[in-house]
């Protein structure tokens, strides 16, 4: 569970983006904006994140404040998992990340785990949509919503991507150092039940 100040920044931050687009009154948007930085204000105290940077990254956004889309593709072989190395934290993920304006998420998963693994995959079914504040993940500022979808293997050869380090299965057992910022240990061990049930998807 993610802590109780993060919720409280997130919250108002969505509140003072949303009064910020839609609010016509100037008090109103000099309120709002007092907001934002109250927001910005509680992220830096308990980030120590420069507050500049938080602003872009976290209060920069306009319109009705939304939850962002992780979207996360699980491939098997035999009784191992596709996992790939970040090169940002040199940590295991499952091949993934934001959802992109136009596609769909069985297009951005196929996208995905081409550009970091070099498989090219065809997606077969939806495993989970997971909420990330429920999950064993690191603070964020973002309010995010995951995806897994299970993908089978039709062509394409395993090589590391502009992304990622290195490509391998592994097997339930065996996991490497998993990026937390991207998946729990609890997720991918979820994803192996998960196969062997195709009548059960799991959700938050």
């Amino acid at each position: 569970m993610e802590p109780k100040w993060l919720t409280w920044a997130k919250q108002i931050q969505a509140i003072s983006q949303a009064g910020l687009a839609y609010s016509k009154d100037i008090y109103d948007l000099e309120r709002f904006e007092m907001l934002r930085t109250l927001s910005v204000d509680i992220l830096q105290h308990y980030t120590e994140v420069d507050a500049e940077r938080i602003r872009t990254l976290f209060a920069a956004e306009t319109g009705y404040a939304t939850p962002k889309v992780d979207v996360r593709g699980v491939v098997f072989r035999q009784d191992q998992i596709l996992l790939v190395q970040e090169r940002l934290d040199g940590a295991w993920a499952l091949p993934g990340g934001w959802a992109d304006i136009g596609l769909s998420p069985k297009e951005v998963v196929v996208k995905e785990v081409l550009e970091e693994s070099g498989l090219c995959v065809e997606p077969v079914r939806l495993l989970g949509i997971l909420d990330k504040k429920f999950h064993d993940h690191p603070p964020s500022p973002w309010h995010v919503y995951k995806i897994f979808i299970l993908c089978e293997v039709v062509g394409g050869q395993m090589a590391s991507g502009m992304e990622t380090l290195r490509v391998a299965f592994f097997g339930k057992n065996e996991l490497p150092a998993l990026s937390v910022e991207r998946n729990t240990r609890d997720q991918v061990e979820r994803m192996f039940e998960l196969r062997n049930h195709p009548h059960e998807v799991t959700f938050d």
